[in-house]
Formats: structure tokens, sequence, C-alpha cells
């Protein structure tokens, strides 16, 4: 219970911090909000670093409380659907060279990976919609 109150706090500060950049930009004229938006950037990527810290601690705290077995498998399943959905996809599916010629770093492995992210959206996205469905059929005849 101790590290849930001074994680409040922490957040608490970050709150108060925030708001008051958030006031200085709003009281300034247009150079001084220029330079306070970039302090507000470095309070998001701080805020973002310790959420990725606190959710790396809780997530190894929680895979040595719960049934590691489980979790792993899980992780495991994960890392199929990614697997299979760059290798279905093909990469060419784009004509690159209005990219190319326009300055764009865009090649046919940035083309597979962006593809291959497209597919783990939709595989993933339709478990999550028939895992919701299922279980709502499932209390409906339960009941």
């Amino acid at each position: 219970m101790k590290l849930h109150k001074v994680l409040k706090i922490i957040a608490f500060a970050l709150a108060i911090i925030g708001a008051i950049f958030a006031l200085m930009i709003i009281a300034g004229d247009e150079k001084d909000a220029l330079s306070m938006s970039g302090n507000m950037l470095y309070v998001a990527y701080v805020v973002l670093g310790l959420i990725l810290v606190m959710v790396f601690i809780f997530v190894i705290k929680g895979l040595f409380a719960g049934n590691i077995k489980k979790t792993l498998m899980t992780v495991g399943a994960f890392l199929a659907i990614v697997f299979i959905s760059y290798s279905i996809s093909s990469g060419t599916d784009l004509d690159l060279t209005p990219f190319t010629d326009k300055g764009q770093d865009v090649t046919e492995a940035t083309s597979k990976q962006v593809g291959a992210g497209l597919y783990t959206f939709y595989v993933l996205a339709f478990l999550a919609i028939a895992s919701m469905a299922f279980s709502g059929v499932k209390k409906i005849f339960n009941k």
C-alpha cells in the first residue's frame, strides 16, 4: 500500500506542474507559448517514462504472483499472431515511386511492417469482439 501512496503523490505533483505550465502558456504571449510548450513536452516525456516504469514493475510483480504458464502462453499466442501477420504481409501491395520521388524513405520493408501491423490489428480486434460476444451469449444462456 505504500507504493500506491507514493504513486498518488507523484501523480498529484505532475498534475500540478502540468497545470502551472498550461496556465503559463495561456497567459503568455506567442513567443513564451512556444518555449512553454516545449516544457510541456518534457513533462509529458517524464510522465510517459514513469508510466512505462510503473507498468513494467507491476507486470513483473503480477507475473510472479500469478500463473506464469498462462501468461507465457498468452504472450506466445500474441507473438505467433504478429509472426503470422508479418509472414502474410507482402510489402509489394503499394506502388512506392510517388513516395520515393518526394524524398520520403519508404521501402518494401517499411510497407511490409505497416501491413503486418494492420493484419495484427485486424486479428486482435476480431478476437476481442468475438470474446465479448461469446461472453455475452454465455451470460444470456446461463441465466
